[in-house]
This record gives C-alpha cells, structure tokens and sequence, in this order.
C-alpha cells in the first residue's frame, strides 16, 4: 500500500503534505527533524491519510492536494 498523508505543525499550525508507503515511519522522520524541509516547524500530528495498491495514484494525489482546487477541498472536507 502507498500513501498521502497530511500532517499539521503544533508550531505553526500549518499542514504539509506528502506521501510515503508508510505512514507511521514517515512521521516519526518528521517528528524526528529527520526530513529537511519540515525539521524546524516540528512536532507534527497526522491529520488524515488515504490509502491506494500504486504508489503513481499516490504520488498524484499528492500533487492534486498541493494545488488551489486540492487546498480548497481539503479545507472544506477535512479541516
């Protein structure tokens, strides 16, 4: 299984998105100051993940999410 998750920063309350095909090992990386784009905004909590069987659909969701229409419909549907 592959990933998209969605994490939000207890520093700034800002959410990052990313995915992985392990949702739990890729959090404590997070939360570990392991991941250079996120070290200095952690701790993290995950806020939602959705699951697919390839890591393309994944990875596609991903960059949907990261865009104005993904934004928008994660603010109204998960926010």
């Amino acid at each position: 299984m592959y990933f998209t998750y969605v994490l939000k920063s207890l520093v700034d309350n800002k959410h990052y998105i990313g995915s992985t095909d392990s949702v739990e090992e890729r959090l404590k990386r997070h939360n570990g100051g392991r991941v250079k784009s996120t070290a200095n905004r952690r701790p993290f909590e995950l806020i939602t993940y959705f699951g697919f069987q390839s890591k393309q659909r994944a990875q596609d969701l991903e960059r949907y999410l990261k865009r104005g229409s993904g934004r928008a419909f994660l603010k109204k549907r998960v926010f």
